[in-house]
């Protein structure tokens, strides 16, 4: 089988029909890595990704770490002087709640309009799918495969993956690998493929504050007594500046700006605000001056309040004075940034503006390095020329703003570069209700696969 444009490999309306199918029984399983009472269906996800693989021709099993399960699916005929892929994954989901903004059931896949809509269709379970299917469509057509390929599939990814640094420590040998290849992400436009140079990293916390040891009436105790959710949000107003700068000292100390070269490229992209503006919902765009919002997303760190809890939120009135108040902040880090450098400096801040008379805890929940990709080699090539040749368009480098911690990590152990090559599409509501995959994208994805194998 050798790609070649018209001639590539088609998917039969028959499999057409079955990869939708099963596609729709993976999307089922509510594989939610966040919440206990999802453990059984972890294990579930992980045992259909095993039994899928091994359908294929791969051997496969389910590894049980101290949380949730992992895959390792090999095939290694293509001997020993062949270079070997390792493709990475996860099957975990995020929560699907609120419940009541999906328009349809979250673990009820259906396709509208051309999108497929369920938890983890996009995030990660639909590009999961499309190597699975890549991979048994080769080995059931050709016997066999051009490289050496190692699947490793975990469930801890949107918790982190706490568990997988340790295991390919471990296992570095058996894992050892020419090349990463992980699709993960979105492509820049619906008729524009891309490959990923840049993922920011995250350091993540929590932060709470203690006044009195119990709730006080406002009237009795108001003006005089330290209100908890006053003095966390006073500090949380400090980190950042009227010019959208993060105000932490030191935040950038060592930060490199692009060059203009960069900065044009980046520039010259088929980019609007006012398309974005619209896929978020919003009315208007922040972020620090200076700089365009691709570059905001892409080349530059950012802090962010993902949650506030305190004091009395439910029907009616409760005038107290809250005793307790709890933040969670994320930070999204460029290259030149460690997360344990920005822990250091988000304590020595809060611990500088804090008031005297309140208790302030900096809890340090999860942390992972960005991520900066050398954009050659003959699998980014293969990567590129594959997506060129299904999409009629030669793909565009992009960054992300998102955070894919195992990265770095997976490239610094194994010694291997990693490609990023998604087929998601901006707005997909990753992490949101009405997460979707569009549909076309199953044989599309699937058959730039078979071109990437094909051209390897």
């Amino acid at each position: 089988m050798r790609p070649t444009g018209a001639g590539a490999r088609r998917i039969t309306p028959s499999e057409s029909v079955r990869f939708r199918e099963e596609l729709y029984e993976f999307l089922r399983i509510p594989s939610v890595s966040a919440r206990s009472e999802f453990r059984h269906e972890m294990r579930r996800a992980g045992a259909w990704i095993v039994e899928t693989l091994q359908r294929a021709g791969f051997g496969a099993e389910l590894l049980d770490t101290a949380g949730h399960p992992l895959v390792l699916g090999e095939w290694r005929k293509a001997g020993a002087g062949a270079p070997t892929l390792l493709i990475y994954g996860h099957y975990d989901v995020q929560p699907a709640e609120p419940l009541e903004l999906w328009t349809s059931p979250p673990f009820e896949p259906v396709t509208r309009e051309g999108r497929i809509y369920a938890r983890g269709a996009a995030d990660d379970k639909g590009q999961i799918f499309l190597h699975l299917k890549a991979l048994e469509l080769l080995l059931r057509d050709q016997g066999y495969l051009p490289v050496n390929v190692v699947v490793l599939i975990e469930g801890e990814e949107e918790i982190s993956s706490p568990h997988l640094l340790p295991f390919v420590e471990a296992s570095r040998e058996r894992l050892a690998a020419d090349a990463v290849l992980i699709s993960d992400s979105a492509m820049f436009a619906a008729d524009r493929p891309s490959l990923l140079y840049s993922l920011r990293g995250i350091a993540y916390f929590e932060l709470r504050v203690r006044g009195a040891r119990g709730d006080l009436h406002s009237g009795s105790y108001g003006g005089a007594v330290p209100n908890a959710a006053t003095e966390l949000a006073r500090i949380l107003a400090t980190l950042h500046g009227t010019d959208g700068r993060v105000a932490i000292r030191g935040f950038y100390d060592g930060v490199v700006q692009h060059d203009a070269t960069s900065r044009r490229a980046i520039q010259e992209l088929p980019f609007l605000d006012e398309e974005f503006m619209d896929e978020a919902g919003v009315r208007a765009l922040k972020g620090e001056l200076g700089f365009s919002t691709l570059e905001r997303l892409w080349t530059r760190p950012t802090c962010e309040i993902n949650g506030i809890l305190s004091g009395y939120t439910g029907e009616g009135a409760k005038t107290v004075l809250p005793s307790h108040a709890m933040a969670k902040v994320s930070f999204r880090l460029v290259p030149e940034q460690e997360p344990a450098q920005i822990a250091s400096l988000f304590r020595e801040h809060v611990k500088r503006v804090a008031a005297p008379g309140i208790e302030v805890d900096v809890l340090d929940l999860h942390g992972g390095r960005p991520w900066r990709a050398h954009a050659e080699g003959r699998f980014f090539e293969a990567a590129r020329g594959a997506l060129e040749e299904v999409f009629g368009v030669e793909p565009v480098l992009t960054g992300d703003g998102a955070s894919i911690p195992i990265v770095t990590e997976l490239e610094r152990v194994l010694g291997a570069p990693a490609v990023l090559m998604g087929f998601a599409l901006p707005g997909a509501n990753m992490h949101a209700p009405d997460e979707w995959f569009p549909e076309s994208h199953i044989e599309k994805g699937i058959a730039t696969l078979l071109s990437f194998y094909g051209r390897l």
